[in-house]
């Protein structure tokens, strides 16, 4: 069995919800994120990612505020998945609640394992 990434994605990094809708999708991802782990195939509920205070940094010590200058998207959380295949991984992915937000998508990613010889 193979681990897999589920990446959040939302459109000109940008939260456009109200709060009540928020909490909402907040209910229904902790539903959604129970039922993945009653399978035993949740490895890690990973965490949101704020988009206030971020910076990229990049060669030469250049410093810039948040991801979004140059992105169409930006990434607002992950989780970790054990799953048969990359698949199964992808059902997991369209259950997701996020996908109810206008221009939101997931990104389902196979995590490389490190082989050191």
């Amino acid at each position: 069995m193979d681990e897999f990434v589920l990446i959040m994605r939302h459109p000109d990094g940008k939260a456009l919800v109200s709060p009540e809708q928020m909490q909402i999708w907040m209910k229904q991802t902790m539903d959604w994120l129970g039922g993945i782990a009653a399978q035993n195939k949740l490895v890690s509920q990973g965490n949101g990612l704020s988009f206030e205070d971020a910076r990229v940094v990049r060669p030469n010590n250049v410093v810039t505020n948040g991801p979004f200058g140059e992105i169409k998207e930006a990434i607002g959380g992950y989780i970790i998945v054990r799953a048969e295949s990359v698949d199964e991984a992808v059902e997991f992915a369209k259950g997701c609640p996020v996908l109810q937000g206008e221009g939101n998508s997931m990104e389902v990613r196979k995590i490389a394992k490190y082989n050191p010889k």
